[in-house]
């Protein structure tokens, strides 16, 4: 297996990631990065299949359970409930029970919404050069987030706020300082969800809140902590995920001067320049992978960002494909964790950038796009247009 050094904080590697996972992938299926002291799959072929092999998984086997230091209690209280980080049996019934209440019907009725709401925010665009994604991009999937749960849409910059401090347990730049704004955030966010699923038990509405409430399957009904980290990873996950495919798609059709957008644009955004380009798994049983050994406890790090550019499963990879056919990108994962917002994030992406180019036909880049640096996630600090 080959042995690559690569700092995921590096400036060119934020940047563009795209030539490391180029060199990794010319050593095959599998290479060993030595930051992360991790195998990382890296090609199409082995991270479909390894998102999909049961004999790997999210929540750490028996006896390899990593130690939690007190700081960080209240953070992984809410994460220990997360269907994200759990497997069956628990996760099957987490995951029903949330699709029960988070129908396609229910995402589907949200078309017009999104529609008007992203003509208000056009409506509002300054005149000269400003940041879409200040003005649009990161605005449009708190509010959808917002309102499908019935929170009050003034406190959607606290939600934004306490997701891009929790969110950022998850990025390889992680400090002490990130560490206590994530621990602070889960501390104000559990109390603001417990507070709203009190109001909705003795009030409910036709919101998603509501119908997780109610939801029931064979008796069992989401508990009161189920739901607070439910709500938490509906916001934090589609809310980060969407906000840089929106950055990362309007930047990717501006620069190839696309002017229309269906639903086929829509994947090739994904594929192209996806917004979350690492997951992890364990492994729960002795295997061998690819040609490399494992043993129970052992992790593996899949790279959803490579395999969405490997020359074997696509065409011209780093080339942006409006009208692109074959393999399905792993941009949502794949198997029994396969992403439960995928729906509404496509239909976000759809009409967002849709409106956004029909609205604003002499939409231009005024500045070169600059990354920030979030990795494992990838999307864009800023991006300067001009109308």
């Amino acid at each position: 297996m080959r042995r690559l050094s690569q700092s995921p904080t590096d400036p060119a590697f934020v940047q563009d990631p795209y030539p490391f996972y180029d060199r990794a992938r010319a050593g095959g299926d599998l290479f060993w990065w030595e930051d992360y002291g991790l195998p990382c799959a890296v090609s199409h072929r082995a991270v479909s299949a390894l998102l999909r092999d049961r004999r790997l998984g999210r929540e750490a086997p028996s006896g390899f359970e990593p130690a939690i230091p007190p700081h960080l209690r209240p953070f992984y209280d809410i994460e220990a409930h997360s269907m994200l980080e759990l497997e069956p049996p628990r996760h099957t019934r987490l995951r029903g029970l949330v699709l029960r209440a988070f129908t396609s019907r229910r995402i589907a009725a949200l078309g017009p919404e999104i529609e008007t709401l992203c003509d208000d925010l056009i409506d509002r665009f300054p005149r000269g050069p400003f940041d879409l994604l200040e003005a649009y991009g990161r605005v449009i999937p708190v509010v959808v987030i917002a309102r499908l749960l019935g929170v009050p849409e003034e406190r959607a910059p606290d939600l934004l706020r306490w997701s891009n401090a929790m969110v950022g347990m998850y990025q390889a730049r992680r400090t002490r300082a990130m560490e206590d704004a994530a621990v602070q955030a889960s501390i104000a966010f559990r109390a603001f969800v417990e507070e709203t699923i009190a109001r909705r038990r003795r009030q409910p509405g036709d919101d998603l809140l509501s119908a997780l409430i109610a939801a029931e399957e064979e008796g069992h009904r989401l508990t009161t902590d189920e739901m607070v980290t439910t709500c938490i990873l509906l916001l934090n996950a589609g809310h980060e995920a969407t906000v840089h495919s929106l950055g990362n798609g309007a930047k990717a059709l501006m620069q190839h001067g696309i002017r229309e957008v269906d639903e086929t644009v829509v994947e090739e955004i994904l594929r192209w320049d996806p917004p979350l380009h690492m997951f992890t798994r364990w492994v729960y049983e002795d295997c061998d992978l690819f040609g490399f050994p494992f043993r129970r406890g052992d992790r593996v790090a899949l790279l959803l960002g490579a395999a969405n550019r490997d020359p074997e499963a696509y065409a011209d990879p780093a080339g942006f494909d409006p009208a692109r056919k074959g393999a399905a990108h792993v941009a949502f994962g794949a198997g029994i964790h396969f992403c439960v917002g995928a729906p509404l994030a496509r239909l976000e992406l759809l009409i967002g950038l849709r409106r956004l180019l029909a609205r604003c036909p002499g939409l231009r880049l005024v500045a070169p796009p600059v990354y920030a640096d979030v990795y494992h996630f990838h999307g864009l600090e800023r991006l300067m247009v001009e109308v």
